[in-house]
């Protein structure tokens, strides 16, 4: 009986196998990979705490030190407040006021307010009555002081008015000048208000004492008129009263034929 091919082919396998020299098969090692640095991760609360209080102690101090700059700071604008001068002065207006009043005074008629020229027009318009001058020069005298007491009563007058006339000016200041006290940003300024408000005060004064001084004057000259006036009036009726020559007879024409 002839073969089937199948089981041909597995013989010649079989043979073939045994044929061949046989060769230990190669030995085989395991590789294992060691890692070069093993993790070890490992939680401590107490560092962790420790981190964190330092950080809020160092976040605290940046705060403190931001506290101390911006009072530094308000410090420098609070000097710097203190130290701006007051935008406003009065001084122009003040010695203005003085002016015009020195200009009045300056006016004074017949008698100015000068020491040496009192005495000097004083002893002649208000000394003794010399009792050689005649009855004109008496008369002329007289007019002469009578226009001299009219002249210090219009100067006094004056002044009066120019001083009344400072008055609007005055107010106007002062309100400026308290309104520039009130609003004032530091001390400096407000210093300088006060001080522009008390040389105010300095001007008023001033002006009083120039009324008062003009006022004493028209006084003392009227004063002085009349007791200059009763002296010449004892000098004209001691000669109205002193005996003289008696009547003399004379021809007397009546008519022109």
């Amino acid at each position: 009986m002839r073969a089937r091919p199948a089981q041909t082919c597995r013989a010649a396998y079989v043979a073939l196998l045994l044929a061949a020299p046989i060769v230990a098969p190669p030995l085989i090692t395991p590789l294992l990979i060691t890692p070069a640095v093993a993790l070890d991760i490992v939680h401590d609360p107490w560092n962790y705490t420790q981190n964190i209080l330092a950080a809020a102690r160092a976040l605290e101090q940046i705060n403190h030190q931001i506290t101390s700059l911006q009072n530094e700071a308000q410090m420098l604008i609070n000097q710097a407040r203190n130290l701006a001068s007051l935008p406003h002065s009065s001084l122009q207006q003040i010695l203005q006021s003085v002016q015009r009043t020195q200009q009045l005074l300056g006016q004074a008629q017949s008698l100015a307010f000068d020491v040496g020229q009192i005495d000097q027009v004083f002893q002649q318009r208000y000394g003794t009555i010399p009792l050689s001058a005649s009855d004109a020069e008496l008369v002329a005298g007289a007019r002469v002081r009578w226009q001299t007491t009219v002249g210090g009563l219009q100067d006094a007058l004056r002044v009066q008015a120019g001083v009344v006339g400072n008055v609007d000016a005055n107010k106007a200041e002062m309100a400026t000048l308290l309104s520039q006290s009130q609003g004032a940003t530091g001390a400096l300024q407000a210093t300088q208000a006060g001080n522009q408000l008390l040389a105010l005060q300095s001007q008023q004064l001033s002006d009083l004492i120039a009324v008062m001084s003009a006022n004493g004057r028209a006084a003392a000259l009227s004063e002085a008129e009349r007791a200059t006036a009763a002296e010449q009036g004892r000098e004209q009726r001691r000669r109205f009263l002193t005996p003289g020559a008696g009547y003399q007879a004379g021809n007397a024409r009546m008519f022109s034929n």
